[in-house]
């Protein structure tokens, strides 16, 4: 079975619900209109505008994260050269943290999924998208949203764009990749550790526990062939 094809399978498969916590309060709303953020990885620093003007439940929910310290020792765990790169979930043993409620989708916010943007990756529902994103490495507009009818058609929320540091981008996408843990394929090797998060302006948050949940790997978005 072609490995594009083979992926885009999970886009189907139920949500792993047990990564998911009690229902909590929403996340409030950034201070900043467009905040800044940097990326620090064992690869590099990658800097993100966030759009809080456009996407501010998706942009709110990230920076939730951020305060926490929850990205802290999570892995990129998926790197498809030529469409993305994936993160924002996984330890370094490739177990799951748990994560607040999903956050609803944005999708139609009028933003394209450009090389650079930045998305919430999520699963068959459009509203299932928790604390994982990806970076597009091409323009794919074939993941934007066109109408809610589907799930493929409702699209990626973009809430950001990278600002400096796409040759780290870059530089991860060219990683050997490798079946790890509970992934068939696409694992870079080695893996790259998101050492912290850190918004302009702000102290750098404290890390989060490093507790996963007991979860079924998540759904995560699939690629979908090329014409």
């Amino acid at each position: 079975m072609p490995k594009y094809l083979l992926t885009a399978l999970f886009l189907i498969a139920p949500l792993a619900v047990a990564q998911t916590s009690k229902p909590a309060a929403a996340p409030a709303a950034p201070a900043v209109a467009n905040p800044t953020v940097t990326v620090h990885t064992s690869q590099g620093d990658i800097t993100m505008e966030l759009y809080a003007d456009k996407s501010p439940k998706s942009v709110a929910n990230f920076l939730r994260y951020v305060h926490e310290g929850f990205y802290a020792g999570t892995v990129f765990h998926r790197v498809i050269p030529g469409y993305l790169i994936q993160g924002g979930l996984y330890t370094a043993e490739l177990q799951p943290r748990r994560t607040h409620s999903p956050v609803a989708s944005e999708a139609d916010n009028g933003l394209s999924n450009l090389r650079g943007t930045v998305a919430v990756a999520r699963g068959a529902d459009p509203n299932s998208g928790t604390s994982q994103f990806f970076i597009n490495l091409v323009d794919d507009r074939r993941l934007d949203y066109v109408g809610n009818q589907n799930g493929l058609t409702w699209g990626y929320t973009v809430f950001a764009k990278v600002t400096k540091g796409m040759d780290v981008v870059d530089k991860i996408a060219a990683l050997p990749t490798r079946a790890q843990g509970p992934f068939a394929a696409d694992v870079p090797n080695p893996l790259v550790v998101i050492q912290s998060v850190s918004v302009e302006g702000e102290a750098a948050p404290a890390p989060a526990p490093a507790s996963a949940a007991a979860a079924k790997p998540p759904v995560t978005p699939a690629p979908r062939k090329s014409k």
